[in-house]
């Protein structure tokens, strides 16, 4: 008798399931960190030379340089990685459309024929039995009822994954616009910088030979003639990995645009200028940002096909019931389609798992997952608040050693100008005139990599900001 109220009660439970989902229904978690009102501030790095409006998709157009918007839209359209990305997409909806396979009618046909003969001895006999021609051949159909939304579970974590697919793609996006902003950037700051070099090489030439000429009348000592010559070997040494910077800068372009090395723009080497952000620089603040970034949306979309996945594990626990229908004929080929061959069955299927441990610990497994898919999407938050805030940071130190760099370069000039102007009046000598020229384009040196690492620094903002994509 209790065994009887035992197996009613637990029939009882199931049938109160039939047509419910089993599982969580996803909504993101109260605890997520995306939703603390820390991460959602204003960004405490941010300064006077940020503005609290968001950056634009197409950021780097704030630049105002057509041959960079032209670099980008190319990499954009022609980009392997970009490539392997839409592939990654297009299997995910496939993943997606299979999924949803599951809700439609499954049916098929079957056909064959073959000679048969049975072994004599293994009837006990000694005359060989007559051969049969048989034949089979059907046609049948079945539906999964689907009462506890295994299927419909399925489905949703497919539809979350192709979703994460497509923000793996927009991240993709993302480095590739980040990527060709910072080698168009090398490659120009490399040529300001190496013409701001061979300026300073040419002054340092024009000082060696005229001590040299001091040297020679023994209004000099030697050791000056060689230190001086010493500085101009070191100039020219710095020559070599600037043009190195440049080429390779060149190259990544070409790379970056999907094709080879041989097939770079040679015309690309002939930027000397480093790129100008004429406004202050958009950040907009935490809650943007957040809403912004595609690795945040990759994770929450892992999260939620994660939760899913718990469903499809949890309705394995009860019965699969399938309504199929058959028809077909099977038997003697002389018989072929008559009475004693034709066969036909309808009715539903049953299919349960009694022994369920095993079911159980894949739910423990999906739960785990689920578990570990928040503490991730939780680290993608905080890893993009962190990459916003110390480039921030970066930034606004290399604005301010600008700062002072350009200060430092004005003085220079200005030294230099007066300089120039005192020895074409003949009041100083050409060696002193020459240094304070040599001065002021170190100086002007100096401003050139600071200005290279701004450059680099700005585009890094862009990146950590997640622009890049529509």
């Amino acid at each position: 008798m209790v065994a009887r109220k035992s197996a009613a009660a637990t029939w009882l439970a199931i049938l109160s399931l039939v047509g419910c989902t089993v599982g969580p229904d996803y909504h993101l978690p109260q605890e997520a960190m995306v939703r603390s009102p820390g991460a959602q501030a204003p960004f405490v790095s941010a300064q006077e030379v940020t503005l609290a409006s968001d950056p634009p998709d197409h950021w780097w157009k704030l630049f105002d340089d057509p041959k960079l918007d032209e670099l980008v839209q190319r990499a954009l359209q022609s980009n392997l990685e970009l490539r392997v990305a839409e592939a990654n997409l297009r299997r995910a909806d496939a993943l997606l459309a299979e999924a949803r396979a599951g809700e439609e009618i499954d049916s098929g046909a079957d056909a064959a024929t073959y000679w048969t003969q049975q072994s004599p001895e293994a009837v006990l006999q000694h005359v060989r039995p007559h051969q049969h021609q048989i034949f089979n051949i059907g046609i049948g159909a079945s539906y999964d009822l689907d009462l506890f939304g295994g299927i419909r579970r399925g489905i949703e974590a497919a539809g979350a994954d192709a979703e994460a697919a497509v923000a793996a793609r927009d991240l993709v996006r993302v480095n590739v616009a980040a990527a060709t902003a910072q080698a168009y950037s090398q490659l120009c700051n490399s040529g300001h910088q190496i013409e701001v070099l061979h300026q300073l090489i040419a002054v340092q030439a024009d000082e060696v030979r005229l001590h040299q000429a001091l040297v020679s009348y023994g209004r000099a000592p030697q050791y000056e003639q060689e230190r001086r010559q010493e500085t101009l070997t070191q100039i020219q040494a710095r020559l070599p990995q600037l043009e190195a910077f440049q080429k390779n800068a060149t190259i990544r372009l070409t790379t970056l645009s999907g094709l080879p090395p041989s097939q770079l723009d040679r015309d690309l080497l002939n930027c000397h200028e480093p790129l100008r952000l004429q406004a202050p620089l958009p950040v907009g603040d935490g809650r943007s940002l957040l809403q912004r970034r595609p690795d945040i949306r990759a994770a929450e979309r892992h999260l939620a096909g994660a939760t899913a996945r718990i469903g499809v594990s949890t309705a394995a626990l009860y019965p699969d019931i399938k309504l199929g229908a058959a028809i077909g004929s099977t038997g003697g080929v002389t018989d072929a389609f008559g009475p004693l061959t034709n066969r036909f069955n309808v009715g539903p299927a049953v299919t349960w798992n009694f022994h369920q441990s095993a079911i159980r610990a894949r739910i423990a497994q999906s739960e785990a997952q689920a578990q570990g898919s928040l503490a991730a999407f939780d680290a993608t938050v905080l890893r993009a608040l962190r990459e916003v805030e110390t480039s921030l940071n970066i930034y606004n130190a290399a604005l301010a050693r600008r700062a002072d760099l350009e200060r430092s370069y004005e003085s220079a000039a200005r030294v230099a100008t007066r300089t120039t102007q005192l020895r074409d009046g003949g009041k100083v000598g050409g060696l002193a005139a020459l240094d304070a020229q040599r001065n002021s384009l170190a100086a002007e040196q100096a401003l050139a990599a600071t200005d290279a690492d701004v450059n680099a620094t700005q585009i890094a903002v862009f990146l950590a900001l997640g622009g890049g994509w529509t």
